[in-house]
């Protein structure tokens, strides 16, 4: 598994990085003006769907069923299996792309009820939008097949893939914003032109793995894609509740004034970045090992990798929350503030990444507990948590948007993560389908010290520096933090005896010796 985490980690980490530089490229010439909160609302609503009928409820669904063919029938029949989902899969978002479309005005009247008040704004966003939703059938199909090469253990292709979205919008900011109306309106249509890309890459990458899917089958409701949907259908919510609570969360920022929905978006872009490179690496790693321990009976193996999971992401998760949490000022300015993104947005986005960082170990240890349940087919026990922080989240927003504004935002959408991570453990650990082992039960109290002590010490470290004054300064800050905090962690993770770096070496050596054989 952890061969598996960091190959998807570090291209997820490559993409993020990427990612950055493009953030920082839209603040520099957007700012967090009406165009970029327009932008940001399009660029919401067709990463919605994909996460909810793309990676989120269909790889839940389709992943165990894919690993389970392949294990049980061969190659053929788990191929079949791809190809008729393909096939439906297409046909249900050719028709959705086509609705959404032609009802986009309605559409981003639930989404962002407040851009109603901006003739102009609303215009704006439901034609970028309109660009931008042709990307869903793309990139739901890149899914598909990521799916496939996941099941294939090879996830080196699918995690590449998203580096190229980074690529395209930064290309098209630059050299196609003098041709079209607004710089909005270049980077919708390189959102549009990366799914063309990430599909291409991805299916050869299929076709080199041995399993080049004809995506232009007729589609055939089968007994196996029966299962599948029956699993997928609760999935959307119990795999999405992070992308339904963060849509609320869009909906409710659309009622602030100006700028409320770009500053929760620069801020959830850096606590994205733990939250991909190890939440994402984890849930994908996680999901097919699962799924082929319990079909070949190998429940305590499936226990054992539960546990390592959840020690693997806490070692990660934790610090990165106190880290982000102490230095979030230092880090926003250096990422953002320069040109049309001035020393007020830079404080309120500072504001909103401190909430999100108080919920980043909920979100990954979401992406440990939940192929818990999706390994052993079970979708719906999800779905009925999702709906309960869904709610919880919307009421908690409502509470805290007037006394916080933006903030109150975020902070919902942290302590609503946290109900359901925590839900999702009691339930798993009721069921005796969890059980924390000595290690993991030893581990986990030294973990939280570790990040503690970072965190505060992170924070004196900020106070006492002079104030950065450029953006050189600004980096040089920021960095020299992150720096002084990694090394503090680590230092006092191993003091702590929370983390032995000789036992991951020996994990990287047998990991290396089994490739090599």
């Amino acid at each position: 598994m952890l061969r598996s985490v960091l190959t998807v980690g570090g291209w997820t980490m490559a993409s993020r990085i990427l990612g950055f530089a493009r953030d920082m490229l839209i603040a520099a010439r957007l700012g967090a003006g009406p165009v970029a909160d327009a932008f940001f609302v399009a660029l919401k609503l067709p990463n919605l769907f994909r996460r909810l009928f793309g990676e989120g409820a269909f790889n839940s669904a389709f992943v165990p069923a894919f690993a389970g063919a392949l294990a049980k029938e061969g190659r053929a029949a788990a191929q079949d299996l791809a190809e008729r989902m393909g096939a439906l899969l297409g046909l249900w978002l050719a028709v959705l792309t086509i609705a959404g479309m032609v009802f986009m005005p309605q559409v981003l009247g639930l989404l962002a009820p407040g851009f109603r008040a901006d003739a102009g704004k609303f215009a704006l966003a439901v034609e970028l939008t309109r660009i931008t939703f042709g990307y869903l059938p793309l990139i739901c199909l890149t899914a598909l097949v990521s799916g496939v090469l996941n099941g294939l253990d090879r996830f080196a292709a699918a995690a590449a893939a998203p580096v190229f979205f980074n690529l395209l919008l930064m290309a098209a900011l630059v050299g196609l914003a003098p041709y079209v109306a607004t710089p909005g309106h270049a980077l919708a249509w390189g959102v549009l032109a990366s799914g063309f890309v990430q599909l291409a890459m991805v299916w050869v990458a299929a076709r080199q793995a041995g399993m080049a899917l004809n995506l232009l089958r007729p589609p055939a409701l089968t007994p196996e894609v029966r299962t599948v949907l029956r699993r997928m259908g609760p999935g959307v919510l119990g795999a999405g509740v992070t992308q339904l609570n963060l849509a609320v969360d869009v909906i409710i920022a659309s009622l602030l004034p100006s700028g409320a929905v770009s500053f929760l978006y620069y801020a959830d872009r850096v606590a994205q970045l733990p939250l991909g490179v190890v939440g994402a690496a984890l849930g994908t790693a996680l999901l097919p090992l699962l799924s082929r321990q319990l079909r070949g009976g190998q429940s305590l193996s499936a226990h054992r990798s539960m546990n390592r999971g959840l020690e693997l992401a806490l070692l990660l998760a934790l610090p990165c929350a106190a880290g982000l949490a102490a230095a979030a000022g230092p880090i926003i300015a250096a990422l953002f503030q320069r040109g049309a993104f001035g020393e007020a947005a830079a404080a309120a986005s500072t504001a909103a990444l401190i909430a999100y960082a108080f919920g980043l170990p909920a979100f990954i240890l979401v992406k440990v507990f939940a192929p818990g349940f999706f390994a052993r087919g079970d979708t719906r026990t999800p779905v009925k948590i999702g709906i309960a922080t869904v709610a919880l989240n919307l009421a908690l927003n409502l509470m805290l948007m007037g006394p916080l504004g933006h903030v109150g935002i975020a902070l919902s959408t942290s302590l609503a993560a946290w109900a359901n991570a925590g839900l999702l453990a009691w339930l798993l650990a009721r069921r005796r389908l969890f059980v924390a082992d000595r290690r993991t039960r030893r581990v986990l109290p030294r973990l939280v010290a570790a990040s503690l002590a970072m965190g505060l010490g992170v924070a004196a470290l900020g106070a006492l520096a002079p104030a950065a004054e450029g953006t050189g300064a600004r980096a040089a800050l920021a960095a020299g933090l992150i720096a002084a905090g990694a090394a503090g962690y680590f230092a006092a993770a191993m003091a702590l005896r929370a983390f032995d770096p000789r036992e991951v070496l020996r994990m990287m050596r047998r990991r290396g010796a089994n490739a090599g054989t």
